[in-house]
């Protein structure tokens, strides 16, 4: 059997099988062509979710900017499904934010208790109304820094507003489904949410920002499941170094 020849380095065109595999003998500090390999790896996986998901948009129902803010801040630790179910009702009773922000927090309790932590949501968005009110004449801001002033919003729940309500990719929104799969993928070697965003920027364009966050969410709830990911019926498994999948 003839001698087996040195691994060579990765070509222009790689195969998902030499991406993957590089991917999964990437560490932490990446060397400038560890970084281009990763970055075309990320690519091809933004791709092949992009001709599977050819509309991506948010989950939630919203029909503003203030309503998408508010179905985010209730969506925490609680399904999309369950947040659409209680969003008429909070609007139909708090039209407007100067509605919100003068209602009774007990009463916003009530009608946001299934979404779970409601005491705290309640008190969130009561008070994220107020500010918006007092200190944003009642409109929704449209900058990272002024957003995540808002009572019960973080840099996750900022970037879907901006990304999704105003069209402005200031960065990527980082939850549980883009948590999991962007380790599992190799894009991170993080599960801290801020070191993930940053890992990720730089492997997708700009204007790619809020819809990898999507593809992600949606693939993640479609195959890569928390504790049976469908590895055998994935389209990106000849990308995937599936780093901590047993």
């Amino acid at each position: 059997m003839p001698a087996q020849k040195p691994t060579a380095k990765p070509a222009k065109k790689s195969t998902p099988q030499a991406l993957a595999l590089a991917a999964k003998k990437t560490k932490a500090t990446l060397t400038p062509q560890a970084a281009k390999t990763l970055r075309a790896r990320a690519q091809a996986v933004f791709a092949i979710l992009a001709a599977r998901y050819p509309e991506p948009a948010p989950m939630l129902d919203y029909a503003d900017a203030w309503g998408l803010l508010t179905a985010t801040v209730l969506a925490a630790q609680c399904t999309d499904a369950r947040v659409n179910q209680v969003t008429p009702e909070l609007f139909r009773r708090w039209p407007a934010i100067a509605d919100l922000a003068n209602a009774d927090v007990t009463e916003i309790e009530e009608v946001v208790r299934s979404t779970g932590f409601f005491h705290n949501k309640a008190k969130n968005l009561k008070a994220a109304a107020t500010r918006v009110m007092e200190t944003y004449g009642g409109a929704v801001p449209r900058t990272m820094a002024e957003l995540t002033t808002l009572p019960g919003v973080a840099r996750k729940t900022a970037n879907i507003v901006l990304g999704s309500a105003f069209g402005i990719n200031e960065g990527i929104a980082v939850d549980t489904h883009v948590t999991r799969l962007s380790f599992r993928l190799g894009l991170t070697q993080s599960r801290d949410p801020k070191i993930i965003e940053r890992d990720l920027m730089p492997l997708f364009e700009r204007d790619q920002w809020m819809d990898i966050n999507h593809f992600l969410v949606f693939f993640g709830r479609e195959v890569c499941d928390a504790r049976k990911p469908k590895c055998a019926a994935c389209p990106l498994a000849a990308l995937c170094p599936r780093e901590g999948v047993q």
